[in-house]
């Protein structure tokens, strides 16, 4: 039976006391939307949103949370900010509804131009809320201060920017015309230069199109039957007469219904994690049973007497339980729980510890650290003829595909995965999530099936950063250089495998830092619990680490009374360095060049802190400093990318571009690679996407591999197809190439010579020339000590933070972040500073508030991250120091910017309060123990 949603009950006070029932019969409804005139005919308490999306396919307006919390789906009604999931249908009658479809006074608004040459906009979901409420803004204050604009967008959360362009965008706006500029660099010269983003139009006008956003009409509709509990046996009662008491139902699928190896994982030899559990759960919110139906009657179905029945079993949510004596294995061939480890040693670092000068001993822990990508989980799946195509967001395609293949019984060829526009993902979406379950619906029912995750599920079953548990001691002799340094860590990787295996070896090759380190030992290993998989987020592992190491640093700074900035430089890999795994750095080596480049603002920062002290006494103000280094790529694992180009027959240059671009904007940086490569220019271009089908593997979009990989095999794409173009021409490289219609025109000093495209034989896919080029980065394996060259290239980073401290409360207020990092070459500005916002932001997220308690947080209203509030100024320094192997000698940069971020924010906490927080993240609480642990004066229950 069709109930009143908790969620509008709650923000509609005036239905207390209406019967739950009532609101289940249509009614007509009749509103204006973007200045149309509209009827509808639904029930009146359905969600607004559920309203614009589904009977109106108005998707820009987007589904977040459906709770108010992240803002997502924000309208105008009657010119008012509003959340459309609080608002029932009936609350928008005789309204007049504007939506993020209405904003563009002709081809784009200003806002929505100041939007594009700001950078603005990365994934996109967010977007149109955010143009919205800034619109409603710039009705009533045309110029609005930082403060305004903050206070206007404030309920409307972003994962991926920063906030920081999308601020400047909104306050500039009066200054930009909606003719936005749109000429894009000439041949030769889109390196370097910040075009507006290839795929930027559509993020701005709502026409992007999200996992959710493209359900065909008569698709079914599935909901999944997950655990309650932590560790569960289950048995199924009588599925077919549950399934013909609620009309509308289709089916109701099991493992029993799977019909290839249950088993999906991606890394493949730790396989481990089944589709559909098969009578018992490892872990909450484990998926047990599908149920597919018609839209309507799925929209008011009640799984709560669904029949299942469960019997709890222990379970254990810390690795020390999971690893004590007689605990049971939570995975039978793993014994103690302990899915695998990573080693690296080099040198004997209990003797030169023992000799040090000067050591310093520490230990930390981390959270659970949720995603919360605004876009949960959602795709459709259908048959065509005999090949199941699965459309959803993802950052993976073809491991999805090769997945889904495995555990629905086709062969590979017969599934194709089509990427959706991917609303962030970060990590979480390079695992399977539901391509096997709407396949299978799919397969069994031969109708289109549809699932789009609630943000409670997403939540609660998908992946997360690994909380680690870490000790470390490090010294150093008299003149300040680190002699050795010993580190362990044992991290949590919950019920599966997920990526545990790459954090538990990437870490021990990263856990010095970016420092030349002779006599070290590291060890890393992934333990089981029975708590949520932990898997890839920004970085495996490796900010848990840098915490460690970088607020050691500064004790050991501090007791060798050595400038904490200075001792940085003094340590810090430089070219001809070997790391702690062996590897010669001939070359590219920036780790210097970032930290001299924030001497001054240091010098700055230190003087202003001290001047404040001096005249605060509940409130002092610290500066905290890290640094950051981040292979790229995987570990001493192949990790090929592959890019097709073509020239077609209508002079249009076809860019098979397979690299995901979840909002970094690989669309645009690994392009412009490509046209200076091939010396035509970005106006000529037109991408294919990542669709199985029809484009090579680019690998996946993870571990800053994008524009070095994937970016160097459109480099080397492109200069084939110059050269196959120049070798049909019979001239040489000197020639310069001009697309001219459905025509080349080659040059050679005062001779020219003009290809009549139309003229050529065209291949099977249109192209009249074609290229396609792999490119795999040159490492080598780790041996039995972790010596090796585990990465072909390095990015390197460095990071200032500027806060203030109250004592009394133990709140943090974020004045500043410096951000300096070597990029190689800066392929995109833009597109740099705008990962480099974004990633800082996580990373405040990361030190001060973020923190997943399962059963808890599982939501966007309990769980915290970064307002538009919460992030200071950021400036950004761009360092080029080029590594020949990059293209162009670009380096990777996405994780690395969150790397440094919370090590240097709680470095500043400890210089404001001379308290070091041991329980990340630093929270008031927290912060507050610890001053009065230092004090003398003991909170019961707190830690610090």
């Amino acid at each position: 039976m069709n109930q009143v949603l908790p969620e509008v009950r709650e923000a509609r006070p005036d239905l207390d006391g209406v019967p739950p029932e009532l609101g289940l019969e249509r009614a007509d409804i009749a509103f204006a939307v973007n200045g149309a005139a509209v009827s509808v005919n639904v029930p009146p308490l359905r969600r607004l949103s559920q309203v614009l999306r589904d009977e109106l396919r108005l998707t820009g307006t987007k589904v977040g949370c459906d709770a108010g919390d992240c803002g997502a789906c924000t309208v105008l009604v009657d010119g008012d900010p509003v959340c459309a999931c609080l608002m029932p249908a009936a609350s928008a009658a005789g309204a007049s509804v504007t939506t993020v479809e209405g904003l563009a006074n002709g081809p784009l608004s200003a806002l929505q131009a100041s939007f594009l040459a700001h950078g603005a906009a990365q994934c996109g979901i967010c977007t149109p809320a955010l143009l919205v409420a800034a619109t409603a803004l710039l009705e009533t204050t045309p110029r609005p201060t930082e403060t305004e604009v903050q206070d206007a967008l404030g309920g409307i959360l972003c994962r991926c920017t920063g906030y920081r362009k999308i601020i400047a965008a909104v306050m500039d706006a009066s200054q930009q015309t909606a003719s936005l500029d749109f000429r894009l660099p000439q041949s030769g010269h889109a390196i370097g230069a910040s075009p507006v983003r290839l795929d930027g139009v559509p993020k701005v006008t709502g026409a992007e199109k999200f996992g959710g956003d493209s359900f065909p009409a008569d698709a079914l509709a599935v909901l999944v039957v997950r655990s309650p509990h932590y560790h569960a046996n289950f048995a199924f009662g009588d599925l077919d007469g549950w399934a013909r008491k609620h009309p509308g139902i289709a089916g109701v699928f099991t493992a029993a219904d799977i019909p290839g190896k249950n088993c999906f994982g991606v890394i493949g030899p730790f396989a481990d994690q089944p589709a559909i559990a098969e009578g018992f759960a490892r872990l909450r919110g484990e998926a047990v049973a599908l149920v597919a139906g018609e839209r309507e009657a799925m929209l008011d179905l009640d799984l709560s007497d669904f029949p299942v029945r469960w019997t709890e079993l222990p379970h254990v949510l810390q690795p020390c339980e999971a690893q004590a004596e007689g605990a049971a294995p939570i995975h039978r061939n793993r014994p103690s729980n302990l899915l695998t480890s990573g080693f690296v040693e080099r040198g004997d670092p209990e003797a030169a510890l023992a000799n040090a000068a000067v050591t310093v001993t520490g230990a930390i822990d981390t959270s659970y650290v949720e995603h919360a990508y605004i876009e949960p989980e959602a795709g459709h799946a259908y048959m065509d003829g005999d090949t199941l195509v699965v459309v959803a967001c993802t950052q993976a395609p073809y491991m999805d595909r090769d997945d889904t293949a495995k555990v629905l019984g086709l062969p590979v060829d017969k599934v194709r995965i089509v990427p959706t526009a991917t609303g962030g993902g970060f990590g979480s979406k390079l695992d399977v999530s539901l391509q096997p379950l709407i396949g299978l619906v799919a397969l069994k029912t031969g109708r289109p099936a549809a699932l789009a995750y609630t943000r409670n599920e997403s939540m609660m079953s998908t992946t997360k950063r690994h909380p680690a548990e870490m000790k470390a001691t490090i010294g150093a002799d008299a003149e300040g250089h680190v002699t050795g340094m010993i580190f362990s860590g044992d991290f949590n990787t919950g019920a599966y495998a997920s990526w545990g295996p790459t954090v538990a070896n990437r870490v021990p090759v990263h856990a010095s830092g970016p420092y030349a380190t002779p006599n070290y030992r590291a060890k890393g290993r992934a333990i089981h619990t029975h708590g949520p998989i932990s898997g890839a987020f920004r970085g495996f592992g490796v900010p848990q680490a840098t915490i460690m190491q970088e607020t050691l640093y500064d004790e050991l700074a501090g007791k060798l009374g050595i400038d904490r900035l200075d001792f940085r430089l003094r340590n810090c890999l430089r070219n001809g360095s070997e790391t702690v795994t062996g590897q010669l750095l001939e070359s590219g080596v920036g780790i210097a060049e970032c930290l001299e480049a924030l001497a001054p603002h240091w010098a700055r920062a230190e003087a202003d802190a001290d001047a404040f002290n001096n005249a605060n006494g509940d409130r002092k103000r610290g500066v905290g400093v890290a640094s950051c280094w981040y292979g790229c790529g995987n570990t001493s694992l192949p990790n090929p990318s592959t890019i097709r180009v073509g020239i077609a027959a209508d002079g249009n240059v076809i860019l098979h571009q397979g690299a995901v671009d979840i909002g970094q904007g690989s669309n645009t940086v690994i392009t412009q690679i490509c046209a200076d490569a091939l010396g035509l220019p970005l106006e000529k271009f037109r991408l294919k996407s990542a669709d199985t089908a029809i484009s090579p593997d680019a690998g996946k979009t993870s571990a800053s591999r994008q524009t070095f990989v994937t970016g160097k095999a459109a480099e080397k794409a492109g200069r084939a197809l110059r050269e196959k173009i120049l070798r049909f021409a019979n001239v040489s490289e000197k020639a310069s190439m001009q697309l001219d219609g459905a025509a080349i025109a080659i040059r050679e000093g005062e001779a020219t010579r003009r290809i009549d495209l139309a003229s050529l034989d065209m291949d099977a896919d249109g192209f009249v020339f074609r290229a396609e080029e792999t490119y795999d980065p040159p490492t080598l394996p780790l041996d039995a000590k972790g010596q090796g060259k585990p990465y072909a290239v390095y990015g390197y980073g460095a990071q200032i933070a500027e806060l203030e401290v109250d004592l009394k409360l133990g709140t943090v207020k974020l004045i500043k972040i410096t951000a300096a990092h070597d990029v190689g070459k800066a392929i995109n500005p833009l597109l740099v500073e705008g990962q480099i916002e974004g990633g800082i932001a996580q990373g405040i997220g990361m030190a001060l508030m973020e923190e997943y308690i399962p059963g808890r947080t599982e939501n966007l209203h309990d769980y915290l991250i970064p307002t538009i509030g919460d992030v200071p100024p950021i400036e950004t320094i761009l360092v080029e120091v080029p590594d020949p192997e990059g293209p162009f000698g670009a380096k990777g940069l996405g994780e690395h910017v969150l790397i440094p971020t919370a090590p240097a924010i709680l470095n500043a906490i400890r210089h404001a309060t001379g308290v070091l927080v041991t329980k990340v993240p630093a929270t008031p609480t927290r912060i507050r123990a610890g001053i009065r642990e230092k004090d003398g004066i003991r909170e019961k229950g707190a830690r610090a």
